[in-house]
């Protein structure tokens, strides 16, 4: 079993939508080998609650625009630290950068082939920690009463 055009063109579109929203370290895994109930993963994440809500509505938007999709299951929103949209094609999920590092879904399915996305998407990786240190930095200088 291999991911098909359909959930490629669903993975590709969600990762655009998720770059669009400045979502952090967008990464797609093919989890077809290993899982009968989609072809793929869509991992993304943002800093606050806000943007993880953001994220979700531009990517269920644009899937339901441009593709006719809809999502057949949607969780997490209330809280939007975890937000899972399932297309039964692809699996879509939109992490808080806290649940991203606690939970590393990445562990899960690295042995799992990533998939290429467009550019905008893959220029995402790295900007979690980028951001946790431009925020740690601000804390401290906080903290030391130098923040103006």
């Amino acid at each position: 079993m291999t991911v098909t055009d359909r959930s490629h063109e669903l993975i590709n579109t969600a990762a655009q939508a998720a770059a669009d929203k400045l979502a952090h370290d967008i990464v797609a895994y093919d989890v077809s080998e290993v899982l009968s109930i989609t072809d793929a993963f869509l991992l993304a994440s943002a800093p606050n609650d806000r943007q993880v809500k953001a994220i979700v509505d531009e990517i269920e938007e644009r899937l339901s625009k441009e593709l006719g999709a809809k999502p057949v299951r949607r969780e997490g929103d209330r809280e939007a630290r975890w937000v899972l949209l399932d297309y039964v094609d692809i699996v879509v999920h939109v992490q808080h950068s806290e649940e991203r590092v606690f939970y590393a879904l990445e562990r899960l399915w690295k042995d799992c082939p990533e998939l290429e996305l467009p550019e905008e998407a893959k220029a995402t990786r790295g900007k979690a920690e980028e951001h946790a240190k431009l925020r740690a930095a601000e804390e401290a200088a906080e903290l030391d009463g130098d923040w103006r």
